[in-house]
């Protein structure tokens, strides 16, 4: 009976220490494989693991010996990352009886560079320009890793001219995580303007730059045989007003007291065209038709450069005259004499710039057949512009 008894515990015995020493590991990492270590912990031959570091993060240990012990046999050490940094891998290992850890960890960095770019702004151009010269200091980015980080810019370099309307600036940096932070901001350029300016009558405006923006210069010139009264200039101010009041062109003045021809015809050279209209005297009915219908063209001879010189009768009451100044009867010969006009019949003698000799008209000319001449045969392409601009002027 004892035998049997002893029999049944030692069968009892041998099972339970059978299934003790079985582990299951059912268990699984996707970083390392922990290795449990379920051997007896023997101080008096210890085991020691490889000094930990963990690269912006800390290792927090416990060692069953104490503080002397942080990398022996045993040892669990809990992994913790800086701010700004995710652990990747175990957050707790032990050190193993094979001396290696039971598994690795590292701090990867999350948490993109910190940059700011200047604030928006407008500049106005630049007088006399369409442009503005901007500059704004390189803005710098901080990140909770790299000390030094390259700034990129996207866009137009600082201290260079922009042009007018809405300039976009960008940054972008990039830490060596490749973690990525951008920022903008907005150049506005405005180019302040002035209105519009019309060329004088029997005149023309030369600008400067866009014609109408802040600083620009705007002189006055006078046709041929016009003479400016005003200023010479306008300029555009920065309160979008053009300075000074607007200049005129007016008729030259013109010397009839001079006592040869010779100066009398100095004064429209290069400048203006002569219609020197004669007459027997001044019941004539040519004339009189005549000068009824030159009255109603003054307006059209002004934009086509016309001056009109009237030579009346014979002597000793022969007169000659422009407009109502008189002309010595000296000048008055000499002209008959110049373009060898009759005094016996009516006639007309229309006169170029450079005081030659064009055309002559024997019987009275409608003012629509005269100006249809001289349009077709005498006026430039810049005098035609001229008087396709005013025509309306006259009706």
């Amino acid at each position: 009976m004892k035998r049997r008894s002893l029999l049944v515990f030692l069968s009892m015995l041998f099972y339970l220490t059978a299934v003790s020493g079985t582990t299951d590991h059912d268990g699984y990492s996707d970083i390392a494989e922990e290795e449990e270590d379920t051997t007896y912990l023997d101080y008096d031959n210890l085991h020691w693991c490889h000094s930990l570091r963990l690269t912006n993060g800390e290792a927090t240990c416990h060692s069953p010996r104490g503080r002397a012990y942080r990398t022996t046999q045993g040892t669990r050490c809990d992994m913790r990352c800086d701010r700004g940094y995710r652990l990747i891998g175990s957050s707790s290992i032990q050190c193993m009886a094979n001396r290696r850890w039971s598994g690795t960890s590292f701090c990867r960095n999350t948490e993109p560079p910190k940059i700011r770019c200047p604030r928006s702004r407008i500049k106005f151009a630049d007088p006399g320009k369409l442009t503005a010269r901007v500059s704004w200091d390189t803005p710098v980015a901080t990140d909770t890793a790299d000390k030094v980080l390259d700034v990129i810019l996207v866009g137009q370099q600082p201290g260079t001219d922009f042009n007018e309307g809405a300039n976009i600036i960008r940054y972008k940096v990039y830490d060596q995580a490749r973690n990525r932070a951008a920022c903008k901001f907005i150049i506005r350029v405005e180019v302040k303007r002035c209105p519009a300016l019309l060329p004088p009558l029997h005149g023309s405006l030369a600008c400067s730059s866009d014609i109408t923006n802040y600083g620009s210069t705007c002189e006055y010139h006078c046709d041929a045989g016009y003479e400016r009264r005003g200023v010479s200039g306008r300029v555009c101010q920065f309160d979008r007003n053009w300075s000074d009041d607007p200049a005129e062109c007016v008729p030259m003045e013109i010397k009839s007291d001079v006592k040869t021809a010779s100066a009398l015809l100095a004064q429209f050279f290069q400048k203006r065209r002569l219609l020197i209209l004669s007459a027997p005297n001044t019941s004539d009915p040519d004339y009189e038709l005549q000068n009824v219908m030159i009255q109603k063209t003054d307006c059209g001879l002004e934009l086509r450069h016309v001056t009109l010189i009237e030579l009346v009768g014979s002597p000793p009451h022969e007169t000659g005259r422009i407009k109502e100044n008189n002309l010595t009867s000296q000048v008055v010969d000499e002209l008959r004499q110049t373009f060898r006009i009759s005094r016996s019949y009516f006639s007309m003698v229309l006169v170029d710039k450079l005081g030659l000799d064009r055309e002559r008209f024997i019987t009275p000319m409608a003012s629509e057949e005269l100006f249809s001449y001289i349009d077709s045969f005498e006026l430039d392409e810049e005098e035609r512009e001229s008087l396709e601009r005013h025509r309306d002027l006259c009706d």
